[in-house]
């Protein structure tokens, strides 16, 4: 029965992180996502990156992480979603700091949500 738990929760983090995506989008003009479906799926591979890469850029960029007293988490935060747009056909995001607005509208739609897609 746990399995079905963490199935289901998957699920909703995928189901709240893209109705979070689409309205970041919608606040912001630097960010295109073409369809409510592209949405979801960037919600999930966000998912996915947060999973498998992130903690090695954050164990990687220590150091810089402590001397900024925990900043630069800022901009892998920024790099999770650049990474993201190179690999989903239909999301662009003009620059890095469209890329680090995106990653701050997200965190606090989350916030709002209670969901932790951008974490």
């Amino acid at each position: 029965m746990e399995k079905t738990n963490k199935a289901s929760s998957v699920l909703t983090k995928i189901l709240l992180g893209g109705i979070s995506v689409l309205i970041a989008d919608f606040l912001l003009n630097g960010v295109s996502i073409d369809t409510w479906s592209t949405g979801f799926l960037l919600a999930a591979v966000i998912i996915l990156i947060n999973f498998t890469l992130k903690p090695i850029m954050i164990i990687l960029t220590l150091p810089i992480t402590l001397i900024t007293l925990g900043l630069f988490l800022l901009v892998i935060n920024a790099g999770v979603i650049l990474i993201a747009a190179y690999f989903i056909p239909g999301f662009t995001v003009d620059s890095f700091w469209w890329a680090l607005g995106f990653s701050l509208v997200l965190s606090l739609i989350n916030g709002v949500f209670g969901n932790s897609l951008n974490s």
